[in-house]
């Protein structure tokens, strides 16, 4: 492979290193220039231009990057469409990464040039979530390196493959003492029922006793008969030695402990025994919040068939100081936005479409500009049934200044309303509240702003008829004449740090942190580029159309 400047009129057939304009013409880095554009280079007056030319025993970058992400998949994967050198290992379904640390280690130490990164073993994921990514630094690379990694990936196991949840059946023993209140109870019910059906599991039952060894075997008997998988066993008290109430309780059922406390705060009391092959949690009283706990840990690998020691809880301790971390179990059940079923997007994706309508239109003065008439209806009404009418379902709209006269304007339309009171602190606060909305089902939210009154149903469906996650399509943006505009459709997985954007800003940053992901539709109008943000502006649109 020679990197370097090459005369233009021998550079056809060169992987280009930079992106480069020539009129009206983007030549992208990392295509291959033909020869129509080294002729429009040279009446350009460009001499010369930098590169890569790939020698015969080369593989280019997405050919490298397919191979070490096919031979790295292993069973429950799939794997995307290689672009600019990186291929993508997706979950094929809901389950526990499972990886091969050392022999990842050994393919990244084959050559500089050759990357593989995966998420931390055990890492719970959803269908469709990247798992691990094949990435080739340069544009090209010898086909001699490529061959020594696919043989270490291909050496015993493979590197990294998805444990799927399994559909268990798990029940609760609670324990009380005459003093405590029936709420706490309810809650812990519902916050363990929640964290039991986010992994697809059944819960069977809610056994509330006395805090005595005798009534927690009766307990644990009755989940046995009644085919559970799984017992949690959370005490009025945490369990304070291998002697306590509950695994006393474990050991008159003939059962057996298999260790007892954890490196992992909250957690460390936690106590992983079995009876038959019903496995046992006993927990501690911190398993009542919803937050992270060390137990979910080892839930999940237990409802994904995934053998738990002793020796694995003592390993947790590095990562498992959990107190301080805000977030909750993985994957988390959020709240329905719609009791029908939502209409299924072009290409079988889930695709909801948020529309931003928080603002408080300084730049237009006293006038609310999301409410100014057009074509006789508010102007965010012509955003909200461009919305309606197109493939994205449900339709959200984030309110936030003057919310009542906003929802009264709307009223008459198939939406759901979420009032964001945060509105003053920027467009983040909007974001966050409009994504707070969607089931992990959704593929993925095209987000529009509510000032964008020319934006049409059709130029939102042709996002989502571009959209394929799995191809590497994960960041749908319109453009006109290069320039890019909204609305953006985005694939659930950068939901997260989509709301994680603080202040006046969007989520425009991940876009370029993501190129990769980036794929640019061409509109035929302007429409994406005009947002009507002064009474100019608002002025001229009107006279456009003649009104």
């Amino acid at each position: 492979m020679k990197f370097g400047d090459f005369p233009v009129d021998q550079a056809a057939g060169i992987i280009l290193a930079h992106s480069q304009r020539v009129g009206d013409m983007l030549l992208k880095k990392g295509s291959v220039l033909t020869g129509a554009e080294t002729d429009a280079l040279i009446k350009a007056g460009v001499r010369s231009i930098t590169g890569v030319r790939l020698d015969p025993e080369d593989f280019d970058e997405n050919a490298a990057a397919e191979k070490i992400a096919q031979v790295a998949a292993g069973s429950h994967t799939t794997i995307s469409v290689a672009r600019t050198g990186r291929c993508n290992v997706l979950a094929a379904g809901r389950g526990l990464v499972t990886l091969d640390p050392s022999r990842i280690d050994a393919l990244n130490l084959v050559d500089e040039t050759v990357t593989l990164a995966t998420l931390v073993p055990y890492a719970a994921v959803e269908k469709g979530d990247i798992v691990a990514t094949a990435k080739i630094i340069t544009f090209g690379v010898a086909k001699q390196t490529v061959e020594r990694c696919e043989k270490i990936a291909r050496d015993s196991v493979p590197l990294v493959s998805i444990a799927p949840f399994k559909a268990k059946k798990i029940g609760l023993v609670q324990t009380f003492f005459p003093t405590h209140r029936e709420q706490i109870f309810d809650k812990a019910t519902a916050v363990t029922r929640a964290r039991v059906l986010s992994l697809g599991c059944e819960f069977v039952d809610d056994i509330r006793i006395p805090h005595t060894a005798d009534d927690v075997a009766k307990g644990l008997r009755t989940l046995q008969e009644s085919g559970c998988h799984i017992a949690l066993a959370l005490g009025a008290s945490a369990i304070a030695d291998r002697r306590d109430i509950i695994p006393a309780a474990v050991a008159s059922c003939g059962g057996t402990i298999d260790h007892f406390g954890m490196p992992v705060d909250p957690g460390n009391l936690m106590m992983l025994g079995r009876i038959g092959d019903m496995h046992i949690l006993g927990l501690p009283g911190s398993a009542r919040s919803p937050r992270l706990h060390g137990f979910d840990w080892v839930l999940q690998r237990l409802v994904a068939d995934i053998v738990v020691t002793g020796e694995d809880l003592m390993r947790m301790g590095v990562g498992g100081l959990l107190k301080e971390i805000p977030g909750r179990p993985m994957p988390r059940a959020k709240i329905s936005v719609s009791d029908k079923p939502p209409r299924r997007a072009a290409g079988s994706h889930k695709v909801a479409a948020i529309v931003l309508a928080a603002g408080q239109s300084r730049r237009m003065g006293s006038v609310n500009k999301l409410l100014a008439d057009i074509g006789g209806k508010p102007m965010t009404a012509h955003v909200v049934d461009a919305a309606v009418a197109s493939g994205a379902s449900p339709v959200i709209i984030v309110t936030g200044h003057e919310p009542g006269l906003l929802e009264e304007a709307l009223a008459d339309r198939d939406v759901r309303f979420i009032h964001n009171p945060d509105f003053a602190d920027g467009l983040s606060t909007s974001l966050r509240a409009g994504l707070s909305l969607l089931d992990p089902e959704y593929d993925g939210a095209v987000v529009c702003l509510g000032d964008m009154p020319s934006v049409s149903a059709n130029h939102i469906n042709r996002l989502i008829d571009a959209f394929d996650p799995a191809a590497g399509h994960a960041i749908i943006v319109p453009t006109f004449k290069g320039k890019r505009g909204n609305p953006v459709l985005w694939h659930r997985r950068f939901f997260a740090a989509m709301s994680d954007v603080s202040g006046d800003v969007g989520a425009r940053h991940l876009i370029g942190d993501n190129e990769d992901c980036l794929l640019e539709i061409a509109m035929d109008d302007d429409a994406i580029l005009a947002d009507l943000d002064t009474p100019a502006a608002l002025a001229a649109h009107r006279a456009a159309r003649k009104e």
